[in-house]
């Protein structure tokens, strides 16, 4: 399963990534906008899980197109690892448990998340590359 090794790898191959911090947490975003951001949960999130266990190891935040790409993404792949938490409602954005995803599917989730902003002469440059 995915590690923030292979976060920071797959990030590192999407052209105009840059890596900063927010809120005390890595952050990676490309025209200046965050697509993908560590994200533990805080006190108020960890009070919301109740009784329930929240999903452990390293948590990741990766933007989507819209609310129903989010919906779909949530839909398809929650087995994968992927959920929301009600911090999270009304934002086009996913949650990553990163111990329970395949790399392989973490790496389409960040370069969805990649193509939210990326500048569109980048993307098409990058995804005509990646398809050779």
């Amino acid at each position: 399963m995915a590690t923030l090794k292979d976060v920071e790898r797959l990030v590192a191959a999407l052209p105009e990534t840059v890596e900063t911090t927010k809120y005390g947490n890595r952050t990676w975003a490309v025209g200046g906008k965050a697509y993908a951001w560590e994200r533990p949960f805080s006190k108020a999130d960890l009070r919301r899980f109740g009784d329930e266990s929240p999903p452990d190891g390293p948590i990741l935040a990766v933007r989507v197109e819209d609310l129903g790409e989010k919906e779909a993404v949530l839909a398809a792949r929650s087995a994968d690892g992927f959920f929301t938490i009600p911090h999270f409602n009304g934002y086009a954005a996913v949650l990553l448990q990163l111990d329970e995803v395949p790399e392989s599917v973490l790496g389409e989730a960040l370069l969805d998340g990649w193509l939210v902003y990326a500048p569109a002469a980048v993307a098409k440059a990058h995804l005509g590359k990646s398809k050779t």
